[in-house]
């Protein structure tokens, strides 16, 4: 990569950290800063992840079972236990999903060789319940180009986690009841959900991806799995609670 192209990508990811920081949105990065490819807006992601104090963990997901995978990390000072309190003035876009989340127990260092799916069962150490909080550096979120909406960590805000459980491997996705509540009201009420069905295929992606892009997964990351019931807005009043049966529940309150 050229150092003028170098210099462009920092650019973007300084716009998007400081788009954080401040809560001012942007209604676009600068046209020479945008990536251009997956690979860029990656580079974007670790820029930000450098100027903000570094990673806690990591989003992947797909839109189906053979669909292509994408990840973003999670930010330190984003991954907050269970029950949460968030300001309504600070999180404007207040896009609740309902996923769970593996946390690794064992080191998955940068290698040259790919980690396999039994590596990778083995370094989990257990599972959560987690209600991803999305919040975009964007005026509109729904506009910006789908790479630049990559680099800004897939719109990611927070992530709040509920309680673990180690025997991990006895939940099946497919079938688990789960539910989301907004204050009183049952807005979702079904079994499974996740539109990438094999998790562990998502799993297994995201840990040789960050190995080659030198982070790895490290013990304590929380790595969630993408939304089992869409991107769902919330009033700046709302208590949030996502139930999956046999795992527990998480919640987040939105307020002043």
């Amino acid at each position: 990569m050229s150092d003028d192209r170098t210099a462009a990508l920092e650019r973007a990811a300084e716009l998007l950290a400081d788009a954080r920081a401040s809560g001012r949105k942007l209604t676009a990065l600068p046209p020479e800063c945008r990536p251009t490819s997956e690979a860029e807006a990656y580079v974007v992601q670790d820029a930000v992840a450098r100027r903000l104090g570094g990673i806690a963990g990591w989003k992947v997901g797909a839109a189906g079972p053979t669909a292509p995978i994408a990840c973003a990390p999670l930010l330190k000072g984003t991954v907050l236990a269970s029950p949460a309190r968030l300001s309504s003035a600070q999180y404007v876009l207040r896009g609740v999903e309902s996923e769970i989340a593996y946390r690794i127990g064992r080191d998955l260092a940068p290698r040259a060789a790919p980690y396999t799916e039994a590596e990778v069962r083995a370094a989990i150490a257990d599972v959560v319940p987690t209600i991803e909080v999305c919040e975009s550096r964007f005026v509109d979120h729904q506009t910006v180009d789908p790479l630049c909406k990559l680099a800004d960590m897939t719109t990611n805000g927070a992530l709040v986690v509920g309680p673990a459980r180690t025997d991990w491997a006895s939940l099946d996705p497919d079938t688990l009841p789960n539910r989301l509540r907004f204050d009183a009201a049952v807005v979702v009420d079904q079994r499974g959900g996740n539109a990438a069905r094999d998790l562990m295929r998502l799993l297994v992606w995201l840990a040789n991806h960050a190995s080659a892009r030198g982070h790895g997964l490290r013990t304590g990351d929380v790595i969630t799995t993408g939304s089992w019931v869409g991107l769902r807005p919330v009033g700046p009043d709302t208590h949030v609670v996502a139930a999956f049966d046999g795992l527990g529940e998480v919640e987040v309150t939105f307020g002043p």
